[in-house]
């Protein structure tokens, strides 16, 4: 019986902290959020098991889909030695509460946001966590401060923004 030939999928040094993902990455929010119902739960982890046996690597979240259940599909996607093989993307900025979304930069929330995070993707560890959107209210350099709320809540590889204001 032949075998299929295996994919390499390239790939490329992430930003000027050394980090290296492949060249084609995973955005995992429309299985949980967003473009119609939520997907059903083996279709998505089987489609994530699929894009890393294919050579994927980069895998991003944010807590905000779902909102929280798109990092839980996440984190059960990473069982059975799946996480030794990826780089893990979240975000944190946007907050929901009372029915309501909204942006947040605040140094307790990120701190909140970094923990639950964690805790929902079952990890000790978060390569890249990332701003999803800019609190106006709060100096960026409180939100992201080197060191702060986010790497002091365990380990955060990289810390950067997106969709910074113009």
């Amino acid at each position: 019986m032949a075998t299929a030939p295996v994919t390499v999928v390239p790939r490329l040094k992430l930003g000027s902290q050394g980090m290296e993902v492949s060249a084609q990455g995973l955005g995992c929010m429309g299985m949980s959020a967003f473009y119609g119902p939520p997907k059903p739960e083996p279709d998505m982890v089987g489609l994530i098991h699929h894009a890393v046996a294919a050579g994927v690597t980069l895998l991003d979240s944010s807590d905000i889909y779902g909102p929280h259940t798109n990092e839980i599909l996440l984190g059960k996607a990473l069982l059975g030695g799946v996480r030794e093989r990826v780089e893990l993307a979240t975000k944190f900025g946007i907050s929901f509460a009372d029915g309501k979304r909204e942006v947040r930069g605040d140094p307790a929330y990120v701190r909140a946001a970094c923990e639950g995070s964690l805790e929902r993707l079952g990890v000790s560890c978060i390569d890249l966590y990332y701003q999803h959107r800019v609190d106006t209210r709060v100096p960026i350099e409180v939100t992201l401060p080197l060191g702060g709320a986010a790497a002091a809540c365990a380990c955060v590889a990289c810390v950067h923004r997106s969709r910074p204001p113009a």
